[in-house]
């Protein structure tokens, strides 16, 4: 909890106007997030809080706060953490920045730009945000089961169909051919709910390279083509 607060006081800062973000400030979160994601970890296995004092962090992340220049510190390795499904969020500088940390730290600091009047539409009516509520998270075990009801329905229309093979003039012809239209459509509709960007793999490319990029001294570039091709997801796994 300190070290979370410590870290949103930088972040109120930057959001204010008050610090520049600067690359050294941005390590230095990164820090801050690195050691929280660490302890979460610890409390996670054990349901305590390690061992040790995090004082030296939080006094870095103050000084930050205050305008001042914190010690020069090496920038924490990125942590082995499991992929997101929908890839990391990157700051200007190409850092990633983690979605569940993030989240907290915007619900800790509300943001207190002005209150904006929704738009209007010609006809004098709001209009409705284009993106919102556009996604939702669904547990794999679901989309399993799913597939799996899925497969049983193809098998079972492919039986129907083959008990009218030949049977011109049945009345079963035209609806088991909307069955099978419909079947397919559903088939190829849950297939696409187990597709997942192929950028995920190498989603940890921008914070390893950052972190080089400080250690060496030298500016890189990093160019990534093809991330939105999409595979499945026990594919993806694998690679």
């Amino acid at each position: 909890e300190s070290v979370a607060h410590a870290g949103e006081n930088v972040l109120g800062k930057f959001r204010d106007g008050v610090l520049p973000v600067t690359p050294e400030a941005v390590t230095l979160i990164l820090k801050c997030i690195d050691h929280i994601r660490a302890l979460l970890g610890d409390l996670e296995e054990t349901g305590e809080e390690p061992e040790g004092e995090d004082s030296e962090l939080i006094a870095e992340l103050n000084a930050m706060a205050d305008g001042k220049a914190a010690p020069a510190a090496a920038p924490a390795p990125a942590p082995a953490a499991r992929p997101s499904a929908s890839g990391p969020s990157t700051n200007e500088f190409g850092a990633p920045v983690a979605a569940e940390l993030l989240a907290e730290v915007e619900a800790a600091v509300p943001a207190k730009a002005p209150k904006k009047e929704p738009a209007k539409a010609d006809d004098g009516k709001a209009k409705e945000p284009s993106v919102a509520n556009s996604s939702i998270r669904v547990h794999v075990d679901v989309l399993e089961d799913l597939m799996t009801l899925v497969s049983e329905l193809v098998l079972t229309r492919n039986q129907l169909l083959q008990m009218v093979r030949g049977m011109d003039d049945s009345e079963f012809t035209v609806p088991l051919q909307r069955l099978s239209h419909i079947t397919s459509d559903l088939q190829e509709g849950v297939m696409k709910t187990r597709m997942q960007p192929i950028g995920n793999a190498w989603a940890k490319l921008p914070r390893i390279v950052r972190d080089l990029s400080v250690e060496s001294g030298k500016q890189i570039e990093l160019v990534m083509l093809g991330a939105e091709t999409e595979l499945d997801r026990q594919v993806l796994d694998l690679i």
